[in-house]
């Protein structure tokens, strides 16, 4: 029976190549000389932290220009808001991985108002989609990405 899963992944080796580049391209920029700004990723979290408020919306950019180069929805990320205490500002920006419950719901639901002949499941933080027709399948992925979900889905492990 043809399945395949709907998950949503983040390729964590290519988000630290991300943050690398970016970090780099803000101690060369001039507009950034003497200033103390830097990023710094730990598992799903990245933090940026600058000496003023509106530096750190110029690093979000930079970042976000990076992922996208690096082919990253910048629409997994689930940014903070900033916090100023003294002369440092920070944010914390986290990357969301995997489907939650929630979403996983929402998307179960809209799959069987298609009234398609195939089942969707949840499985941990991914759902599973079996149905007897290809054909059938092709149909769900189209219906998933015509939906408006704020985080960005992949389609993998398609067995016939």
């Amino acid at each position: 029976m043809p399945s395949f899963d709907v998950v949503s992944e983040v390729d964590m080796h290519e988000l630290a190549n991300a943050v690398d580049q970016a970090s780099r391209e803000i101690g060369n920029r001039f507009d950034f000389k003497g200033v103390d700004a830097s990023f710094a990723l730990e598992g799903n979290l990245i933090t940026i932290a600058a000496e003023q408020e509106f530096q750190l919306s110029q690093m979000l950019d930079v970042l976000r220009l990076k992922l996208a180069k690096r082919q990253i929805d910048t629409g997994s990320l689930d940014v903070g808001e900033p916090q100023v205490s003294g002369s440092t500002a920070r944010q914390i920006i986290n990357v969301r991985q995997g489907v939650d419950t929630e979403l996983a719901r929402k998307l179960v639901k809209m799959i069987k108002a298609a009234k398609l002949k195939v089942q969707a499941a949840i499985q941990g933080d991914k759902v599973r989609v079996t149905g007897k027709k290809r054909d059938d399948l092709q149909k769900v992925i189209a219906l998933l990405k015509e939906a408006d979900i704020d985080l960005p889905l992949q389609y993998d492990n398609f067995r016939d």
